[in-house]
C-alpha cells in the first residue's frame, strides 16, 4: 500500500504530498520547520510545560500534558498552519467536499518517559460518517523533537482510511511515523493512528495544527479562543481560516454580512453579503455528499 509516503518540503509539490494522503491516508514531509523557528517555537512552548496537569484519562494519557489556543501561546505557528505544502495538500483533500476549510484545533501532545501507547483511533469519531467515505479533516502533527519508536512516535496504519469502519489493523500492518524534528505528518482524519509509548528518558513533543471542511463544527472553539480583539493581531490569511470568513455561501454571517468586517475599520458602508468566488467554487467544485443512517459500532468512541 505504501506508496512515496515520505517528502521533503524544500522541493515536494503539494499535489504529489495530496495524493500520498489519498493513497496511504498520510506523508510525512521532512524540513517544514527552519532551525530558527524550532528554537523560537520551543521557547515559546516551554515555560507551559510546568503548568499544565496530565491527562485525566488513558486516551489523554496519565503522563502526557496538553494544551490549546497556540495562535496566541506559540506565535511561531502563526508561519507554521500557512506553510504552502499544509495548505496545498489540504486544498488537495478537503475542498472537493467544502468551498473553504478552516482551522478545527491547534494543540500540543508533550509525552513524558513512562507514557504508555495511545489507542488506536480515527480523528474523526465526533462526526457521524461512516467509514470508508470522504476526508473530513486533514490532520498534522509537527515533530518539535525527533519522533522514534522508542519516544512515542505517532503509530499509522498505511491505507487504514479506505477500510470498513469495523476491520481492527494487526500489529503488522502498523508502523511508527520516525521522522526529524522541524518534519510533519499530514494525515485523513479517517486514518487510523495513535500515540506510541515513551521507553526513553527524554519527553517526545508534538504540536497539532488540523483543518476541517468549512460547514462542520469546529473542535476548539475559535471565536471565543480569538476573539476579535486578539484575531485583529493575526495575519488577514489567518484570520480567514480560522472562521472569520464565509464558510459556504452565507455560512458564517454576523447581521447577513462576511464576519471579517467584525476586524475590520468601522464602516457607514454595510459590509459584502456574498463572496462571488465562494459562490462559484460552491456551484462547479464542492460534490453533495449522501450517507445512510446507522448505528454506530462498538468501540468508535476511543474514550469508551
Amino acid at each position: 500500500m505504501v506508496q512515496t509516503a515520505r517528502f521533503d518540503a524544500r522541493n515536494a509539490d503539494p499535489e504529489e504530498v495530496g495524493r500520498s494522503i489519498d493513497i496511504n491516508g498520510y506523508a510525512i514531509v521532512e524540513n517544514m520547520m527552519t532551525p530558527d523557528q524550532l528554537t523560537s517555537l520551543r521557547a515559546e512552548l516551554e515555560p507551559h510545560f510546568a503548568t499544565q496537569k496530565t491527562g485525566e484519562t488513558a486516551f489523554l494519557g496519565a503522563k502526557t500534558k496538553r494544551f490549546n489556543n497556540l495562535f496566541m501561546r506559540a506565535p511561531t505557528t502563526r508561519q507554521m498552519v500557512l506553510h504552502p505544502i499544509l495548505l496545498g495538500a489540504a486544498d488537495h483533500i478537503l475542498l472537493p467536499h467544502c468551498a473553504r476549510y478552516q482551522v478545527t484545533y491547534t494543540g500540543v501532545m508533550h509525552l513524558m518517559p513512562g507514557e504508555k501507547a495511545q489507542a488506536l483511533h480515527r480523528d474523526g469519531f465526533f462526526y457521524p460518517f461512516r467509514n470508508p467515505g470522504p476526508v473530513l479533516q486533514q490532520g498534522s502533527l509537527w515533530a518539535i523533537t525527533e519522533f522514534t519508536a522508542d519516544n512515542g512516535a505517532t503509530r499509522v496504519v498505511p491505507g487504514s482510511h479506505l477500510w470498513e469502519e469495523e476491520r481492527a489493523p494487526k500489529p503488522e500492518e502498523i508502523i511508527a511515523a520516525e521522522m526529524p524534528a522541524g518534519s510533519a505528518i499530514i494525515y485523513a482524519h479517517n486514518v487510523v493512528h495513535g500515540g506510541g509509548a515513551n521507553i526513553t528518558d527524554q519527553p517526545r513533543t508534538a504540536v497539532a495544527l488540523n483543518f476541517t471542511l468549512g460547514w462542520l463544527r469546529q473542535q476548539e472553539n475559535q471565536f471565543l479562543t480569538l476573539p476579535p480583539e486578539k484575531a485583529r493581531e493575526l495575519p488577514d490569511a489567518l484570520q480567514r481560516l480560522i472562521g472569520y470568513d464565509f464558510g459556504a455561501p452565507f455560512m458564517g454571517a454576523v447581521n447577513g454580512q462576511s464576519p471579517h468586517v467584525l476586524l475590520e475599520e468601522p464602516s457607514d458602508e454595510p459590509g459584502p453579503r456574498n463572496d462571488p468566488s465562494l459562490d462559484r467554487a460552491y456551484r462547479e467544485r464542492v460534490q453533495w455528499l449522501q450517507a445512510t443512517a446507522v448505528p454506530p459500532p462498538p468501540g468508535v468512541v476511543p474514550t469508551e
